[in-house]
């Protein structure tokens, strides 16, 4: 076998490694020390159970440097399985490198890393007795330790970046302080090469009309691409936490492109990025101000009854909170379908952002909110969080160390546009819903006085979910289907909230799985659900199309300025470019 290109360095000595372990064990001692003080007492363990967890570590690590011994500094002879064997390990892209396992030194820290990994986050499991959010929150505290301490993400114990170092003189260090220093001026980690992209160009570049305004949104409408189109137009609610463009990628991957071409008259939300102006704004605003006022201006401009809707993540659980005060005021009849992509009414099961919603961090949000609006920086960082080891420490490797150029690529340019988000209605959502939990409540939340309740939807949906979703966990995303009471067909999309939703039939990619009957649970569901290779995007266009099928011609009011509403500016408009 050929020998890698990497310098040689020092082996460490058994000592030393010691220090290693006995260092993050510390670390995670302040960890538990912390949620200790928290819950005002002692967390509880199961000795015999630590008792295990710590013998059974000292044994693999004297196992692990007995094997490097033995075999002559040369791991992967060892005739036993290691830590490394095991599924997650096997998958692990910060060690592809064939140095991690080639290389004595490497496979050595590698696999004392795995191995120490493994005893910290079973000593975080092995809490028990405390609330269940206090020990989620020491388990992804431990996880975002080592995540940070990972061999990879130093020079001196990545052979890739000594590799890289040897061969350009340095070179790829000092592009790397660059970097660094240009996200340091900026506030934000860079993903990819900006300068690639422009709205309205490349992205966001499907034709259509500003139609309509207001503070806080303006509303797109796109120019047909067939001769006929659905009688009833589709108005899509994006999240205003991100830009809208998600749906309207590169021409390839938007949905938006693939729904005029389906034949359907489509509206879009821009919403206004926050500033100081808008720090007043409550859930109400977005709901009577925002969707309401959209809803009764399409329903005008094209004298239809109903529209179809669209509501992405947080846009989705404001489009249930609607639906709910439409039942309430007998105007239900105004919406015709309602389709949530990866939204949440129900945060009993909202996953790891539930974990940042305590005291300490509402006081965090006030102080990082004082000037009326979160700057959207704060919440991708707490996003990118939620996936440290792909969103973060995987660009400091790549970016800094390896003093990578930035890849061209449209969606994390999308993830890189942040948008800021009022301070009072901000507050209200972590509160009200995140940590109360209060919209599934009949009538715990009033939108302008009229108290809501989900049960009272009837209105026809179609609720797609995400596989692999750290934001809208399937399981918090199925608890949609036990609140409302019209007719609805679920879907399971494979990916997470971001590739699960947009997956255009054209890539092949992925997979979903649905079932022909409503089932009353989750593991039914799962248990029948019948799994088609591809996109989704087919089936909800059927689904819709079961709903209302009648065509009428593409004119009149149904291309872009030619209604009573005349354009006021070209798609992708000015707000999306708002800061």
């Amino acid at each position: 076998m050929e020998k890698s290109n990497v310098m040689e360095p020092r082996l460490p000595t058994l000592e030393e490694m010691q220090q290693w372990t006995q260092v993050l064990g510390r670390a995670q001692q302040l960890m538990l020390e912390q949620a200790a003080g928290s819950t005002g007492h002692a967390l509880p363990f199961d000795p015999a159970l630590v008792a295990r967890i710590q013998t059974s570590f000292a044994d693999e690590g004297l196992a692990l440097w007995q094997r490097f011994l033995d075999a002559g500094g040369r791991l992967r002879e060892r005739p036993d399985p290691a830590p490394e064997t095991s599924p997650a390990a096997a998958k692990d892209r910060r060690f592809s490198d064939p140095a991690w396992t080639e290389h004595p030194f490497y496979d050595l820290i590698r696999q004392s890393y795995l191995l120490l990994s493994d005893y910290l986050m079973k000593m975080a499991d092995a809490v028990d007795g405390v609330d269940p959010k206090q020990k989620a929150k020491l388990r992804f505290a431990t996880t975002g330790l080592l995540d940070a301490m990972a061999p990879s993400n130093f020079p001196l114990t990545n052979p890739q970046v000594m590799r890289k170092t040897i061969e350009s003189g340095g070179e790829n260090l000092l592009t790397g302080l660059k970097h660094m220093l240009a996200d340091m001026e900026k506030g934000q980690l860079t993903h990819t090469d900006g300068t690639k992209f422009e709205l309205g160009r490349n992205i966001a570049a499907t034709p259509g009309k500003v139609i309509h305004e207001t503070p806080l949104y303006q509303l797109i409408h796109y120019a047909p691409s067939t001769e006929e189109v659905l009688e009833t137009p589709l108005i899509i609610f994006p999240p205003w936490i991100n830009r809208f463009y998600i749906l309207d990628l590169s021409p390839e991957k938007s949905f938006v492109k693939w729904a005029v071409d389906q034949g359907i008259s489509v509206f879009l939300v821009s919403w206004k990025s926050a500033d100081a102006s808008m720090k007043d704004l409550i859930w109400d605003d977005y709901i009577l101000g925002g969707q309401i006022d959209a809803i009764d201006t399409v329903r005008d401009l094209l004298a239809v009854e109903s529209v179809h809707t669209i509501g992405y993540c947080v846009a989705g659980t404001t489009l249930a909170a609607t639906l709910a005060l439409l039942a309430a005021r007998g105007e239900a009849d105004k919406v015709a379908s309602a389709t949530f992509f990866t939204a949440q009414v129900d945060f009993s099961q909202a996953g790891d952002l539930s974990l940042f919603v305590d005291d300490e961090q509402m006081k965090l949000v006030d102080q990082l909110s004082a000037q009326g609006f979160l700057d959207g920086r704060y919440m991708a960082a707490t996003f990118n969080l939620l996936r440290g080891r792909d969103l973060i420490w995987n660009y400091v490797v790549n970016n800094y160390l390896l003093g990578m150029d930035y890849p061209p690529f449209d969606l994390l340019y999308w993830n890189g546009d942040t948008t800021n988000l009022p301070a009072r209605w901000h507050k209200d959502y972590l509160t009200q819903l995140y940590r109360d939990n209060l919209l599934v409540t009949p009538g715990a939340i009033s939108v302008a006085g009229t108290p809501i309740d989900l049960r009272a939807i009837r209105t026809p949906a179609y609720v797609q979910a995400g596989k692999e979703d750290h934001i809208a966990p399937l399981e918090s995303v199925w608890k949609l289907t036990e609140h409302f009471g019209g007719p609805m067909r679920f879907l399971l999309a494979g990916s997470g909230h971001i590739a699960g939703v947009v997956n255009p039939p054209a890539t092949g990619k992925y997979q979903y799985w649905a079932c022909e009957e409503a089932q009353p649970t989750l593991a039914q569901f799962l248990e029948k659900a019948v799994e088609t290779k591809g996109s989704w995007w087919p089936d909800w266009r059927a689904w819709l199309g079961e709903i209302h099928s009648r065509m009428v011609p593409a004119k009149g009011a149904r291309i872009p300025g030619k209604g009573p509403f005349k354009p006021i500016e070209d798609a992708p408009g000015r707000y999306v470019k708002s800061r």
